[in-house]
């Protein structure tokens, strides 16, 4: 591939998650494979060095180096040579927005911040309101307050059990209490964390410090690597994490564009339905959970609704009210984890005549709770601002006083207010909703998807081909995806899970028995767990285990990661365990799962087709190429068998079309002949125009024409097959022959169109061109 070529947009992408256990060299060797697959570029996790341990990467503590753990610089040349060689590039994931400092002494930036104040010379790189701390950081590490008396002074530090501090110039003497009185920061109990914190964190995540990569220092010491490595050609795009964290995006992102020559550049940028990047960033489009949720959406049945919305009351024992749960949960979040960020912004808002301080406090919080989006990006999406602001009036009429005064003061473009208003409600929105909603709400879990909207039961097949033609109109180079490292549920749980819309009723018996047989206190949460079995199963126990927990504590309702309830917990693990020893529970589950996997994985084949063919680059999440029935992190972080993965493929590139079973080879087949002429033939997939199907079984097709090949997708497989399969439904092809770039099928479309029995005769879905 030469220079330029590297440099352009990729045709496809495979996403890598590099750690101690799967390094940059361990990744070259994959390089074969991967050409072979059909992708254009790998697509890494960070890669700058990070904190010991970790086993992704967004915690990064030096921006100079390659992390050692990785594979260094070394590993990286290694990888980049091996894809070179295959004709492939590199898509880097960049952390612009925080570094961790769990490990203050690994953090030579917060090392030097917590030895010399305001003084350091890497003072301006973190957001640390001096002022609210008494002049000194506050660091929430301490098991309570009273733990002070557990600190001691060796080799010239101030240690607390395993953490290591600086002692500044000449205040080494005394006590231990005492020099730790004379520094820069000051160690408090980790529960003080919520409310007293003087430093911008990612999220509530206290050993990730915000960075203000808007002041240009920071910004060109931290992409100071990243240039050299742009500018050797060893990085040929971008994936851009957290942008809503920045003060100033679109500052950043023309600063980066500058930095890199325009590379192709992506944003995780979460935008809720109907929302849109604004058209001033300079990006490519955001990472794709937005396409995501549309290719979920048309393969969920809306007539599903009804009946799970009755479950969903009866489980709960009362009618739920999203809204109100979102709400509530933001709230939560705004009142807890990220009370220490509201009450920075209360002190920024100072005094507003006529109205206490306590109204203020309560204003802010109502407002981030309410809050539509992610955040604005001021003077873009000022009217979201507006709405909210309107809404939460008419809501509160007491807060009256407080929102008009806050109204003008939030609305400034470039305030420091305004700003950091922006940059919580990203995370009080993601804390409160994606960590919090998404495991209390449990209707029907496959809706519960980062970008995703649980209330918009399934998206009709019009409003699905309106998308796809905004997407290649407005977003044609813009990534899509299916599964992340962040998504709560692979694409292949998510698309056996759909299978549930269509048997409403025989679900609902199940889960009647199963919450009767095995009573849990908190039965939504209960539900939810019921799901995400099925959807997953067979798993191990292990598995299923920290699932259960993780679930559980995020949801918060009835035991949380700081106050666990040891017997309700005894009773969640109980359920779980029943799953695999009660004979009758583990028999009722087998038979289940075992009537929904053969329409889960047409829906899986659907899935990964629409994705793969809209409007997009598309990527591959590593070893989802197979079926991956993997749950939240880490469980979709588990190793990869890519010797299986290859022969598989070398098999499929000399043998006959695959079963849809087990081996997960029709999905290979799906995923490497879709993206090798995405590769091949870019010119196919230009435009964008709906193909429209006729005949008894109309519904259980979606088909777009993208310029030179057709993509054909069964939708709802099981009331197809109830009612009798595609009979005489054919699509309104030109007439002449047509060949199936997937299995070979070759039909014709005559004055009545393409007979679907017939395009679709081995597989569920087909990439058609003209023969």
């Amino acid at each position: 591939m030469t220079e330029a070529a590297r440099r352009g947009v990729p045709s496809g992408t495979y996403r890598l998650q590099f750690h101690a256990d799967f390094t940059l060299g361990q990744g070259a060797e994959l390089a074969g494979y991967l050409a072979d697959l059909g992708v254009s570029h790998a697509y890494a996790s960070p890669l700058l060095r990070s904190a010991e341990g970790s086993n992704h990467g967004y915690d990064t503590t030096d921006h100079a180096h390659v992390d050692e753990a990785r594979g260094g610089r070394e590993g990286l040349e290694r990888l980049v040579s091996a894809l070179h060689e295959h004709g492939l590039g590199l898509v880097l994931d960049l952390v612009p927005n925080h570094m961790g400092v769990e490990d203050a002494h690994a953090s030579g930036w917060w090392w030097s911040l917590l030895e010399l104040g305001p003084d350091s010379p890497h003072a301006h790189a973190f957001d640390v309101d001096w002022e609210a701390g008494g002049g000194k950081v506050r660091v929430p590490v301490l098991g309570s307050d009273d733990d002070v008396a557990e600190l001691r002074v060796e080799d010239g530090e101030l240690r607390y059990y395993d953490h290591r501090f600086p002692i500044a110039p000449g205040t080494g003497e005394g006590t231990p209490q005492e020099v730790h009185a004379r520094q820069h920061y000051e160690l408090v109990g980790w529960r003080r964390a919520d409310h007293e914190l003087n430093y911008r964190r990612f999220f509530a995540i206290n050993t990730l410090a915000g960075l203000r990569v808007e002041d240009e220092r920071v910004f060109e010491a931290t992409h100071a690597l990243v240039r050299e490595l742009l500018a050797a050609g060893w990085v040929d795009g971008l994936r851009i994490d957290h942008p809503d964290g920045l003060a100033d995006p679109r500052g950043y992102l023309d600063r980066l564009a500058e930095l890199s020559g325009h590379r192709w550049t992506v944003v995780e940028k979460i935008l809720e339905p109907g929302e849109d990047l604004p058209d001033s960033w300079a990006t490519a489009g955001t990472t794709g959970y937005d396409a995501l949720a549309e290719v979920d959406g048309v393969l969920v049945d809306p007539a599903g609704e009804a009946a799970f919305t009755a479950l969903d009351t009866e489980v709960a024992g009362h009618p739920v009210d999203y809204a109100q749960l979102v709400h509530d949960s933001k709230r939560e979040v705004t009142d807890g984890i990220l009370g220490s960020e509201v009450a920075r912004l209360a002190r920024l808002v100072g005094e507003l005549p006529g109205v206490p301080a306590e109204q203020v406090t309560e204003a802010l919080a109502e407002l981030l709770a309410s809050f539509d989006v992610y955040r604005t990006y001021l003077p873009d999406g000022r009217s979201h601002l507006d709405a909210t602001v309107t809404a939460v009036r008419e809501r509160r009429p007491d807060l009256t006083a407080a929102l008009d005064g806050l109204h003008p003061l939030l609305g400034t473009p470039g305030t420091e207010l305004a700003t950091r208003f922006e940059q919580t409600s990203g995370p009080v929105m993601a804390k409160g909703v994606e960590d919090s909603a998404y495991y209390r709400w449990s209707r029907f879990v496959a809706l519960n998807e980062v970008g995703g909207d649980p209330t918009r039961f399934g998206l009709p097949v019009a409003d699905f081909h309106t998308a796809q033609q905004q997407r290649a109109a407005e977003r044609a180079v813009s990534m899509t995806t299916l599964s992340t490292h962040d998504t709560k549920r692979s694409e292949d749980v998510r698309a056996r899970l759909a299978v549930l819309a269509e048997l409403p009723e025989e679900w609902a018996g199940l889960v009647r028995g199963l919450l009767q047989r095995h009573p849990l206190a908190d039965r939504p949460l209960a539900h939810q767990v019921w799901q995400n079995l099925v959807g997953a199963w067979p798993l191990s126990r292990e598995r299923a285990h920290a699932y259960a927990e993780k679930a559980a504590r995020e949801a918060g309702t009835s035991t949380t990661y700081t106050a666990v309830d040891e017997e309700f917990e005894a009773t969640l693990h109980a359920l779980v365990d029943a799953a695999f020893d009660d004979p009758t529970t583990r028999a009722e589950v087998d038979a289940f799962v075992e009537r929904v996997t053969a329409p889960g994985r047409s829906n899986s084949l659907a899935q990964k087709l629409l994705q793969l063919t809209i409007a997009g680059v598309p990527d591959v999440y590593q070893g989802t190429e197979l079926w991956d029935l993997s749950l939240v992190d880490p469980d979709n972080r588990r190793p990869v068998d890519y010797a299986q993965r290859r022969r598989l493929l070398a098999d499929l590139d000399v043998g006959e079309v695959p079963a849809v079973d087990d081996t997960g080879a029709a999905k290979l087949l799906v995923v490497s002949r879709v993206l090798r002429h995405r590769r091949d033939h870019p010119e196919a997939f230009a435009g964008y125009s709906a193909v429209e199907a006729t005949g008894p079984a109309a519904d259980h097709v979606v088909a777009f024409d993208r310029g030179g090949v057709v993509a054909v997708a069964t939708r709802l497989p099981v009331g197809l097959e109830a009612d009798g399969g595609w009979r005489d439904t054919a699509l309104a092809l030109p007439a002449g022959g047509w060949r199936d770039l997937l299995t070979g099928t070759r039909t014709v479309s005559d004055a009545s169109g393409a007979p679907l029995a017939e395009v679709l005769q081995h597989l569920p879905v087909a990439l058609l061109v003209q023969d």
